[in-house]
């Protein structure tokens, strides 16, 4: 097949959706098929590459103007250049794609070659890795209008297949899209484990101070929908328990909330902030780890909090046992669960996880095999090629 895949973020620029699309394109390759990639330009990035035996070709785009606001994140968007629409129509007509891989349900890119499908008569497969939400109720009720007013509409005339990666993801398309089951195909997010088995090339707890104090991690940008606002007002509960224990955020900050609430429960000096890191640096952040914990608010569960699993860390999630379609979830058995948005409850799980360290081992192994039997790439590649292989069957 010829397979074109299609996300406004892509390596170099950091992003659970960037680097899934790149290893999935890969993987598509290594199955024998052609692969042609159109995303959106980003900083000193080349124009055109070539990459793990596919084209990336990176569309002229206009960077989103940072503006203060808790909504503020790294876009660009390709629609605000000029003939990037008959650009994008030219490169896909060269290719002729069998069918397209949509990484993002509300990237311009997105549309613009869902618009070209319809024409052309191509079957879509939409991954959708972000819900328009927020806890803000102002922000909530744009989102709802945009997702109303304009994604549903272009969705709504291409019909691409939804892939659906946890139950919110399904409830979401349903509610905001109109979708129906019918056209959900229920396939987890992805990781590579390899990442992980390699001596760590960064000392963290030396460059941070840290030495054998208990480390929690927290990996991923600080938005509204991960503020890390729990893990801070279960700090005190944590601290009184294991007082020398430190939370390491590791992502950059566009919502402070947690740092000006650490300030009000005077524990900012159990908190390392360190920024956005590289992609490669993450295996030694998570070598360095006790426990991570970063998907807290019942948002779901993303690709650093399996990649963390995937490390052999135990990892704590606010989702429900039956997050993942035809995955089995047991807490305390092969997960570990706590309450969404709840800072008491939070801290006990921590606790529990600091004062005995065998059972963390016992559970970060069953988390580390449960990944590698379910959310691997491979795994899921194959699975993403037996879907296109029926979406295009008699074409």
């Amino acid at each position: 097949m010829r397979i074109a895949v299609v996300n406004n973020f892509f390596p170099p620029r950091p992003g659970g959706s960037s680097h899934l699309a790149a290893a999935l394109a890969a993987r598509y390759v290594a199955a024998g098929h052609e692969v042609l990639v159109l995303t959106a330009a980003y900083r000193d990035s080349p124009a055109e590459e070539e990459r793990d035996g596919y084209r990336v070709v990176r569309v002229p785009a206009m960077p989103m103007p940072q503006l203060g606001l808790a909504i503020d994140f790294d876009m660009a968007f390709t629609m605000a250049r000029p003939g990037n629409r008959r650009r994008v129509n030219r490169l896909l007509d060269e290719f002729k794609p069998d069918v397209i891989h949509q990484h993002g349900q509300f990237f311009d890119l997105t549309w613009l070659s869902g618009w070209y499908a319809r024409r052309r008569g191509i079957p879509v497969l939409l991954s959708v890795h972000t819900r328009l939400e927020s806890p803000d109720p102002k922000y909530m009720a744009l989102f709802k209008a945009l997702d109303r007013w304009l994604v549903k509409p272009i969705l709504r005339r291409y019909r691409p297949r939804y892939v659906i990666m946890d139950e919110l993801c399904g409830a979401y398309c349903e509610q905001r899209y109109g979708a129906t089951k019918d056209e959900f195909e229920y396939l987890p997010v992805a990781v590579e484990p390899s990442r992980f088995e390699a001596p760590p090339t960064r000392d963290v707890r030396a460059e941070y101070k840290v030495n054998d104090a208990p480390l929690i991690v927290s990996l991923g940008h600080v938005i509204q929908l991960r503020d890390r606002l729990a893990l801070v007002e279960g700090l005190p509960a944590i601290l009184a328990k294991h007082p020398r224990t430190k939370v390491m955020v590791v992502g950059r900050v566009y919502y402070d909330a947690f740092l000006k609430r650490a300030e009000e429960l005077g524990v900012s000096d159990a908190i390392i902030s360190t920024g956005a890191v590289p992609p490669a640096d993450v295996p030694s952040f998570f070598a360095a780890a006790d426990i991570v914990a970063h998907d807290l608010q019942g948002g779901g569960f993303g690709t650093a909090s399996l990649e963390a699993m995937a490390a052999g860390r135990a990892t704590i999630g606010t989702i429900t046992e039956t997050n993942f379609p035809a995955v089995e979830l047991r807490n305390w058995e092969n997960f570990v669960l706590a309450r969404p948005n709840d800072p008491k409850d939070l801290a006990a799980a921590v606790i529990r996880l600091l004062d005995e360290p065998q059972e963390r081992e016992w559970i970060a192994k069953a988390q580390r095999e449960l990944v590698h039997a379910n959310f691997t790439l491979d795994v899921v590649a194959r699975r993403h090629l037996d879907v296109f292989a029926r979406m295009t069957a008699g074409r």
